[in-house]
C-alpha cells in the first residue's frame, strides 16, 4: 500500500519529525521528574487558554479543523441554493434558523408558551395524560426507559427501565456538602429561577419551582446509583415480567405507558437498571401534589427547550456553565448552530466530509495497523502468567471476532421523511427532528440488531469500542496529526493512533467490557480464579490513582476512572509490541535508527505524551474529576507510564526518580 510504504521509506537514518516539535519540551523539567510536563509545556505556553475554552488540548486542536471544515460544507451547501426538501437544504436551512438570533430574540419564549398553558391547566384526572405526553415527547421526567440491544443476547433489542430525572446527573451535586457541591446546586438554583422568568414566570412563582425541582431531583438522587456503582454491569441486568414491573412500580400505568410514549405494544420482559432509583420515582408519582410535579414538568420541559430559544435563555445556560467549568466566554453562534446541525443531520454532514477529507489511502493504512494491533494483543494475551489457558482461548476468541469499523459508515443514514419548515420556528424544528429521531430508533423493535451502524459522525475526533457489537470504531476526523500522519515516522503513528487502536481493544477487556464474550452478549467466560486475580490487579490500578490529588483536598477517582486507565496502559504495552515488530519485518533497528536525534522508542513515548497536551481550568478539573470516566490528561501520561519498564529503560528513569515506581509495585494487566 502506498502509505505504508512512504512510511516504512522513512525508516532510515534521515527520519525527521512530524507530528512532535522538540520546541515544546521543557528542558529544565527532566523526563524522569514529570513526563507530561517535559514534553508538553511548549504546546501549553503556546495555545494560552482562550476566555470560549475550559480546557483546550490536541482534541481541540483537531476538532476545531474538523468543525471549519464542516462549515465551509454546510455554507457551501446553503450558497447552492438547495431544492426544498433536499438534505442540503434541510441542513443549510437548521443552520440558518439556528443562526437567526434576531429571530429568536423576537419570538422570545413564544415557541413553547402553549405547551407549558397545557401543562398548568391539565386536571387532575389528566395528570396520567399528562406524564405519557411528557415522557413521550419532551424529557424523560422521574426516570428512564427505551430500547437497546440486550445485554444477554446482544442480537436482539430489550427494554430497559432505569434511573433518571436528575438536571445534574451525578447524586453528589445534590447530597454532598462541600463547598464545591454547594456551589453547584446554588448555581443550579440560579439556573432554573432565570430559566423560568425568561419563560415568563413571576419571581414568586419561579421560586416555587425552583424548591421543588431541588425538593424531587434531590429525592431522586437519594435513591441513585454512586458513579462506581455504575459501573458494575452485571448487577445493571436485572430481568422482570410485564407483570412483575406492574406489581413493582403500581403508580404508573404500564398499560399505557410502552403503547402511547414509543408506539409499540408492551414487551412480555423488561429489564430494571437500577431498582431503588425507578421504586423512588415510582414512590414520588405517588406522593407527590399536583403542583409540585407540574412545576417538575415545567421545568423539565423549559431545560430542554432552551437551546433552540432566545439569547436570553443561551445567557442563563451559560451563567450556570460558567460555575460547572470556568469557561468565561460563550462559544461562537456559528459553532452552536454547527452542533446543532450535526446533532440531527450528522451523518448527511459526515458524508461530504469523507468525500472531500477522507483518502482511501488513510483507511487502508489503519487496516494493516489494526491487523498489527490485532496480532500483538493476541501475543500479550498468549504470555500472561495470571491467567490460565481455558481463559486465554476464550479471550483469544473474542480478540478474533473484533469487527473493524474505519473512516465512515458502509450504508448512510436516510433523512428523507424527515421535515424541516424554515416558515416554523427554530425550536418547533428542531423538536420535530428530535422525534425523528425518535421513531427512528423505536422502529428497531422486534427488529434484529443492525450492526452496520455506528453511534458517532465521521467528522466526530474520537473512537470507542461497542461491547455489546465487540466493534471498535474509529471516525475519519481523529485520523490526522498528532494521531495520524501518513508523512509521519512510525514511531510517531504507533505511539499515536496505534496506542488509540490499542485502547479501543483493550476497552474489551476491561472491568466493563471483560463481561461480554466474542459475540457481544453478556457471559461469564472466566474462571474464578481468573476473574479474581483479575480484580486484584485492577486494585492496585485503583490505588494507584486514588493517590493522586488533583487538587489541594481533591483527588482522582480511580475506581471511577478504572475502565480507561486499563484501557490506557493496554493500548501502550500493545502498541509497542506492534511497532516493534513492524519494524522488525521492515529491517529496522530501533536501538540504531534515530529520528531527529531520538531513538524510535522515545519518540513512540514523546508522542503518547504529546496527545494529551492541553491546558485547563481548575473549575473544569473539579468537574471532570468528579463527572467523567476518563482520567486528566496529565495522569493519563505519568500515572500510566510508571508501570511500563520500556518507558523507563528509553528515558533512563532510575530509582530516586520521581518518574520511577518500584518493580513490586507496578501494575500489568494486558
Amino acid at each position: 500500500m502506498a502509505v505504508t510504504l512512504s512510511a516504512s521509506g522513512a525508516a532510515s537514518a534521515q527520519e525527521h519529525l512530524k507530528s512532535l516539535d522538540p520546541k515544546n519540551f521543557d528542558k529544565t523539567v527532566p523526563a524522569g521528574t514529570d513526563f507530561y510536563q517535559h514534553v508538553t509545556k511548549g504546546w501549553q505556553e503556546a495555545h494560552p487558554l482562550t476566555a470560549e475554552f475550559a480546557r483546550y488540548g490536541q482534541f481541540n486542536v483537531l476538532n476545531d479543523s474538523s468543525e471549519q471544515r464542516v462549515k465551509d460544507i454546510v455554507l457551501n451547501l446553503g450558497a447552492s441554493n438547495p431544492a426544498p426538501g433536499s438534505v442540503a437544504f434541510k441542513v443549510s436551512t437548521v443552520y440558518n434558523l439556528a443562526m437567526d438570533s434576531a429571530r429568536r430574540n423576537a419570538e422570545g419564549a413564544a415557541p413553547i408558551l402553549a405547551d407549558l398553558a397545557k401543562i398548568e391547566k391539565t386536571p387532575a384526572e389528566g395528570m396520567e395524560d399528562l406524564f405519557l405526553w411528557m415522557h413521550g415527547n419532551y424529557a424523560s421526567p422521574f426516570f428512564s426507559a427505551g430500547i437497546q440491544e440486550d445485554l444477554a443476547n446482544s442480537s436482539r433489542y430489550a427494554m430497559y427501565i432505569g434511573g433518571g430525572g436528575m438536571s445534574l446527573g451525578d447524586r453528589d451535586y445534590y447530597l454532598k456538602n462541600d463547598a464545591r457541591n454547594k456551589e453547584v446546586r446554588e448555581a443550579f438554583k440560579k439556573l432554573v429561577d432565570r430559566q423560568m422568568r425568561n419563560a415568563g414566570y413571576s419571581k414568586k412563582d419561579a421560586a416555587r419551582i425552583v424548591k421543588n425541582v431541588m425538593k424531587i431531583e434531590t429525592a431522586l438522587a437519594d435513591s441513585a446509583w454512586t458513579r462506581e456503582e455504575s459501573r458494575n454491569i452485571p448487577a445493571m441486568y436485572n430481568p422482570r415480567t410485564f407483570a412483575q414491573l406492574k406489581e413493582m412500580f403500581p403508580a404508573i400505568n404500564w398499560d399505557r405507558f410502552f403503547v402511547e410514549t414509543m408506539g409499540i405494544e408492551s414487551p412480555e420482559n423488561v429489564i430494571v437498571t437500577e431498582i431503588k432509583s425507578v421504586k423512588r420515582a415510582n414512590d414520588l408519582m405517588a406522593s407527590l401534589t399536583q403542583r409540585e410535579i407540574k412545576d417538575y414538568y415545567l421545568w423539565k420541559y423549559v431545560s430542554q427547550a432552551a437551546g433552540t430559544l432566545s439569547d436570553d435563555f443561551a445567557d442563563a445556560s451559560f451563567e450556570f456553565n460558567k460555575v460547572m467549568s470556568g469557561v468565561q466566554e460563550q462559544r461562537p453562534r456559528w459553532k452552536r448552530a454547527l452542533g446543532a446541525t450535526e446533532g440531527v443531520l450528522g451523518e448527511a454532514i459526515g458524508q461530504l466530509y469523507v468525500e472531500k477529507y477522507f483518502p482511501q489511502s488513510s483507511k487502508d493504512y489503519m487496516i494493516e495497523l489494526v491487523e498489527n494491533l490485532r496480532t500483538a494483543l493476541g501475543k500479550h494475551i498468549i504470555n500472561l502468567a495470571w491467567m490460565s489457558d481455558d481463559t486465554k482461548l476464550n479471550a483469544i476468541k473474542k480478540l478474533n471476532a473484533f469487527t473493524v469499523k474505519i473512516g465512515y459508515p458502509d450504508k448512510w443514514k436516510d433523512y428523507s421523511s424527515m421535515e424541516i419548515d424554515p416558515a416554523l420556528s427554530y425550536y418547533e424544528n428542531m423538536h420535530n427532528a428530535s422525534m425523528w429521531h425518535q421513531k427512528e430508533h423505536l422502529a428497531k423493535w422486534g427488529k434484529p440488531v443492525d450492526r452496520t451502524e455506528w453511534g458517532m459522525t465521521p467528522q466526530t475526533v474520537n473512537a470507542y469500542y461497542n461491547p455489546l457489537a465487540n466493534e471498535i470504531v474509529f471516525p475519519a476526523a481523529i485520523l490526522q496529526a498528532p494521531f495520524f500522519d501518513p508523512e509521519a515516522s512510525d514511531a510517531e503513528n504507533y505511539g499515536g493512533i496505534g496506542v488509540v487502536i490499542g485502547h479501543e481493544m483493550t476497552h474489551g477487556f476491561d472491568d466493563q467490557g471483560r463481561n461480554f464474550d466474542a459475540e457481544g452478549n453478556m457471559t461469564d467466560w472466566w474462571t474464578p480464579e481468573d476473574a479474581a486475580k483479575f480484580t486484584e490487579l485492577a486494585k492496585g490500578l485503583v490505588a494507584q490513582f486514588d493517590a493522586v490529588e488533583v487538587l489541594p483536598g481533591l483527588n482522582a477517582n480511580g475506581q471511577y476512572t478504572l475502565g480507561e486507565n486499563i484501557a490506557d496502559q493496554g493500548g501502550l504495552r500493545v502498541a509497542m509490541t506492534a511497532f516493534l515488530d513492524s519494524q522488525k519485518k521492515k529491517g529496522v533497528d530501533v536501538k540504531t535508527a534515530k529520528i531527529d536525534g531520538f531513538d524510535p522508542i522515545q519518540v513512540f513515548y514523546l508522542n503518547y505524551a504529546n496527545l494529551w497536551a492541553q491546558n485547563i481550568r481548575e473549575a473544569e478539573m473539579r468537574s471532570l474529576t468528579q463527572g467523567d470516566v476518563h482520567s486528566l490528561g496529565s495522569n493519563r501520561v505519568n500515572v500510566t507510564l510508571r508501570n511500563i519498564e520500556p518507558f523507563f529503560n528509553a528515558f533512563s528513569i532510575k530509582e530516586g526518580d520521581k518518574m520511577w515506581r518500584p518493580v513490586e509495585e507496578r501494575v500489568v494487566i494486558w
